[in-house]
């Protein structure tokens, strides 16, 4: 992909200040789509595309029942599935995450049964035999999946969106920017996350506490996490009161090209961002110029709070 410049940038203190970090934003966002739309073709997200493709999708009911026995599941698939579409092997020892599948069979027209069930009750029909029946889904059995850390054998390809640079002093102001966003931040060790895959949530504000929660994932990449936190700091001042989910692809685009143009002023590569707007399919990057003024203002927001503390 294209590279772009990861020196630190600074404006003037002149009237025209405001006007000029906009101007630079919006042309950061015509790279970020550039960038999007190079990161779609590569080759790297084509394979990472077709893994995940192979993924079954599960209904609500299993995903809580995943979540419930394997709260830092990430991929799971079946015993058998592991070997033969992704070449792992379950771990010996490893415990089953259990689920409800689904069973088709050949169902009676008339009592939905299948055949053998059918024979046992009290239907009558008899207009065409079982072995012409549609089939249908006639009730759910116990299978046993496992996640991917339950797994050893050949690495899945992975998308490179971490952000890099140096960040040690930027994290401990963004960290201090919290209250003047009013926002309410909390960095969780690792063996105490309990949001499986994701980086950082941001939670709705409750009666307890009137402002949003953020909770970010603590790692030794202090780039990463400062760009996690900007993100956040997005869904937290643009999307808090939103509760659509069908907008959540949109308000993802807007948070990470806010976290991209924040992470970008400060010199960090945030090239990795387009990776993250690339794998969600529902949103083109190009509508994120629609969106310019909200991002432009969010960004502009969270780069002067931090200016004021560093």
């Amino acid at each position: 992909m294209a590279t772009s410049d990861f020196s630190a940038v600074s404006f003037d203190d002149s009237d025209t200040r405001r006007d000029q970090m906009h101007s630079t934003i919006e042309d950061w966002i015509d790279d970020l789509v550039t960038l999007t739309d190079e990161a779609r073709a590569s080759q790297q997200f084509q394979a990472w595309l077709d893994v995940q493709s192979q993924f079954h999708y599960y209904s609500h009911r299993n995903t809580l029942l995943i979540n419930l026995q394997c709260p830092e599941a990430t991929k799971v698939a079946g015993y058998n599935t592991w070997q033969s579409e992704f070449d792992r092997h379950v771990q010996e020892g490893e415990q089953a995450i259990w689920i409800w599948a689904p069973v088709i069979t050949k169902q009676c027209p008339e009592c939905e049964n299948s055949p053998s069930y059918h024979e046992s009750s009290e239907c009558a029909y008899d207009e065409t035999p079982p072995n012409e029946w549609s089939k249908g889904l006639v009730g759910f059995k116990p299978a046993a999946i496992f996640d991917v850390s339950q797994t050893e054998g050949d690495p899945l390809p992975e998308l490179e969106t971490e952000a890099t640079g140096n960040a040690d002093s930027l994290v401990p102001a963004f960290l201090d920017a919290a209250d003047d966003l009013d926002v309410t931040v909390n960095i969780v060790d690792s063996e105490d996350w309990e949001h499986g895959n994701a980086k950082g949530v941001c939670k709705q504000r409750s009666f307890h506490d009137p402002n949003p929660v953020i909770e970010v994932k603590a790692r030794t990449n202090q780039a990463d996490l400062a760009v996690t936190l900007v993100h956040e700091y997005a869904h937290a001042l643009l999307h808090s009161d939103v509760e659509d989910v069908d907008e959540r692809s949109k308000r993802e685009v807007e948070a990470e090209a806010v976290a991209y143009v924040v992470g970008r002023y400060f010199g960090l590569d945030t090239n990795g961002s387009a990776f993250y707007l690339a794998a969600w399919q529902g949103e083109q990057p190009e509508k994120v110029t629609n969106r310019l003024g909200r991002i432009c203002r969010t960004a502009s927001t969270i780069i002067e709070m931090t200016e004021r503390i560093r």
